[in-house]
């Protein structure tokens, strides 16, 4: 690992980073925009606990979701064709956060503090943060949050408060994305969550050419609006 950031932006080579703990690439920067854009856009990506220096990460290998290879059981289809909720988009993006951010069994604390939603707020007022929403009865019951840069989805976090529900937002996720021609979904690190919808790792290698591939420059922020919404 390449030590500690300056003012700078940019980042050390990810071949640079740690093998253990898995990815740790850098230590100490900010928050800004520009370094998280940056960060993303090179296939990095924060994660520490309040109080603590920034820790910066690109594991290998990398779990990912081609949209195209995406998994729904039939018992999440049947849930699907209920339609017993509606989905929104960017409605309620810092109430997504906040919901990521509450105590989940056997966990203690969290790393989406008040720091990391500070900052994601202002991606999101940028247009590269967004939401997808799952409510029933005027109740926001599930959903997820991440960023957008050309045509890669980086996901950060869901939660659910009802059965499936983050899951039925993640399928109109996958849809839409597939819909509008993304190439990939960033899903960082395993798990038997998303293995069972379709995501599988891949080389961190080969992560980085498709960011090459998927990502032109100048980065803009889009307003999202899914087409069935």
């Amino acid at each position: 690992m390449n030590g500690r950031l300056t003012s700078s932006i940019s980042f050390p080579p990810l071949e640079q980073a740690l093998k253990e703990p898995n990815g740790l690439l850098a230590v100490g920067g900010d928050l800004s925009p520009q370094r998280l854009l940056e960060a993303y856009r090179n296939g990095i990506f924060p994660w520490f606990n309040e109080g603590e220096p920034i820790l910066w990460w690109s594991p290998d290998p990398r779990m990912t979701l081609f949209p195209n290879e995406l998994k729904v059981s039939h018992s999440l289809s049947k849930e699907l064709k209920k339609k017993n909720y509606r989905i929104r988009i960017d409605h309620s993006f810092s109430e997504v956060m906040q919901a990521c951010a509450a105590p989940r069994k056997g966990q203690v604390g969290t790393w989406i503090h008040p720091e990391m939603i500070a900052a994601y707020r202002t991606l999101h007022e940028m247009k590269f943060a967004h939401s997808v929403e799952t409510w029933v009865d005027n109740e926001l019951v599930g959903g997820l949050y991440g960023i957008a840069l050309g045509k890669v989805f980086f996901g950060e976090s869901m939660f659910s408060r009802r059965t499936n529900a983050s899951k039925i937002a993640f399928v109109h996720l996958v849809r839409q994305l597939n819909e509008w021609g993304f190439g990939l979904i960033d899903c960082q690190v395993k798990t038997n969550h998303l293995a069972s919808l379709g995501a599988r790792e891949i080389p961190r290698t080969v992560f980085a050419h498709y960011l090459n591939e998927l990502i032109i420059e100048p980065l803009h922020g889009v307003n999202w609006q899914f087409d069935s919404c």
